[in-house]
């Protein structure tokens, strides 16, 4: 199992993302962004306990990243849009 959080550029990306994976059934809560990471708007998404592949967004362009959670303050960029 893994955790991860995605980061947005506006809190409309990141609440059309949390709708998108409870759609797909998976655990998604909104939250601040933890302060290891940065994000343009300040609220992510945080996927827990994800036992098969990520869904691909269907709006990638509101997305800023995508990191797995690999212990406290310490991740692996999955993906960012630049």
């Amino acid at each position: 199992m893994a955790d991860y959080i995605s980061t947005f550029f506006s809190h409309f990306g990141a609440m059309r993302y949390k709708k998108e994976m409870d759609q797909a059934g998976l655990n998604a809560v909104l939250m601040p962004v933890p302060r290891f990471l940065s994000s343009s708007c300040g609220t992510c998404v945080k996927l827990s306990d994800v036992t098969r592949t990520l869904p691909a967004p269907t709006h990638p362009d509101e997305v800023e990243s995508i990191v797995e959670l690999s212990g406290p303050d310490q991740f692996t960029i999955l993906f960012r849009n630049h």
